[in-house]
C-alpha cells in the first residue's frame, strides 16, 4: 500500500512524499498516546466522515444539508446488528454503511434533479425524516434515551480496551482515506470533476451526469456510514444527535475549516474541531457552538481557502509544489469562448 501511494506521488519532490507520509502514519499510530484513546477514535471517525463530505461537496461539487442521515443510519444499523446478530464489530460496521448507502440511492436520484441550495434543502428534509422516524420509532432505536449497550465484539481481541479498539478502527479509517483518495486520482474522479464544472459538455460528451452525481452521492454516504459505524461502537450507543440536523452542520464546518476539494484538509478541520471541543467540555465551558462559529467565522472571513488550502497555496509560491502534491483540487480555468465566423486578418 505504501509502495503505491509513493508511486503515485512521483514526480514530485522527495521531501513533499515522504515528509506528508511519515507524519500522517506517525501522527495516526502515535494518538492515542496523546490523547484520551476513545477522543482519539472520535478524531479518526469525524476525519472519516469529513473526508466522505469533502468528496461530494468539494470533488463533486454538491453541497449536502443532510449526511447526519448516512451517519446517523449507520449508528442505528451498526448498533442493532452488533446487539442481535454477535457478529463482529467489523462486520456490523460494514453493514451499517451499506444501509447509509442504500437510503443514499433514493435520496440521490430525487436530489439531484436540483442543483445549489435547492439540493441541500432536499437533503435536509430526508435527514429531517429520518430523525422524526428515529424519535417515533422508540422500540427499535430506544427513541429519546438512545440505543444502548452496543457491544465491541471480535473474536480473540479485548476491545474493551480503548487504546486496542482504537488500533483496531484504525485500518478502517485508513482504507476508507484512501478509497476517498483513489476515488478522486481515478478516471470516474476525472468525470466528476468534469460533471462538476461544466455539466452540459459532460452530457454532450456522453456522460449520464445525473447518473455519476447519484454514485459520487451513494459513495459519500458509505463512507460516512462507516465513519458513523465506528463512532457508535466506539461509544456503546447510538443517540437521536447522530441523525440531527447539528451533525450535518458540524461536518459542514469541518470542511471548510481545512479547506473544501483538499481531502486532507478535511482530516485537520475535523482534528481541530473534536480537541476543541473536547477541551473546553473539559474547562467546563458550556458553548462550544460559539466558539466554533466564531472560528468558523474568522476562518471564512480571513482564509478563504482554509487551514490546509492556505498552507497548500503557500507552498506553491515558495517551492513550486503542485497542487496534487498536497491533495487539492484545482478548478480548471474556465475556456475562452471560440468566435462563431473566422476573424479578418
Amino acid at each position: 500500500m505504501i509502495r503505491f501511494i509513493v508511486t503515485r506521488l512521483e514526480g514530485h519532490p522527495a521531501w513533499v512524499r515522504w515528509g506528508l507520509l511519515a507524519a500522517g502514519l506517525l501522527l495516526a499510530f502515535g494518538l492515542p498516546w496523546t490523547l484520551y484513546p476513545p477522543v482519539a477514535t472520535d478524531i479518526l471517525c469525524w476525519a472519516l466522515f469529513a473526508v466522505a463530505f469533502d468528496l461530494l461537496l468539494g470533488h463533486a461539487g454538491l453541497l449536502s444539508f443532510g449526511h447526519a442521515a448516512f451517519w446517523g443510519t449507520s449508528a442505528y444499523a451498526t448498533g442493532l446488528i452488533a446487539i442481535h446478530s454477535g457478529l463482529p464489530f467489523y462486520a456490523a460496521v460494514l453493514c451499517g454503511a451499506v444501509a447509509a448507502a442504500v437510503l443514499a440511492v433514493p435520496i440521490g436520484f430525487l436530489g439531484v434533479r436540483r442543483s445549489g441550495i435547492y439540493f441541500a434543502m432536499v437533503t435536509l428534509a430526508f435527514a429531517q425524516m429520518v430523525y422524526f422516524i428515529a424519535n417515533q420509532w422508540s422500540g427499535l432505536t430506544g427513541g429519546e434515551n438512545g440505543l444502548q449497550g452496543i457491544p465491541r465484539a471480535l473474536p480473540g481481541v479485548d476491545l474493551s480496551d480503548s487504546f486496542v479498539f482504537y488500533y483496531a478502527a484504525l485500518p478502517v479509517v485508513l482504507l476508507g482515506l484512501l478509497a476517498a483518495w483513489r476515488i478522486v486520482h481515478s478516471p470516474f474522479g476525472r468525470v466528476i470533476a468534469a460533471v462538476r464544472d461544466n455539466p452540459a459538455r459532460a452530457r454532450a460528451l456522453g456522460y449520464s451526469v445525473d447518473l455519476y452525481k447519484v454514485v459520487i452521492f451513494t459513495i459519500s454516504a458509505f463512507l460516512s456510514g462507516l465513519a458513523g459505524g465506528l463512532y457508535a461502537v466506539n461509544h456503546g450507543f447510538a443517540s437521536l444527535q447522530e441523525v440531527y440536523w447539528t451533525t450535518s452542520g458540524k461536518v459542514v464546518v469541518m470542511t471548510v475549516l481545512g479547506g473544501i476539494g483538499t481531502l486532507w484538509g478535511s482530516l485537520i478541520g475535523a482534528g481541530v474541531i473534536v480537541r476543541l471541543e473536547d477541551w473546553l467540555a473539559t474547562a467546563g465551558f458550556d458553548e462550544v457552538g460559539l466558539v466554533t462559529g466564531g472560528i468558523f467565522i474568522v476562518v471564512v472571513m480571513l482564509f478563504r481557502r482554509g487551514l490546509w488550502g492556505t498552507v497548500t497555496h503557500l507552498l506553491r509560491r515558495r517551492f513550486g509544489v503542485s497542487s496534487e502534491d498536497t491533495g487539492e483540487k484545482r478548478r480548471p480555468e474556465p475556456d475562452r469562448e471560440t468566435p462563431s465566423q473566422p476573424v479578418a486578418p
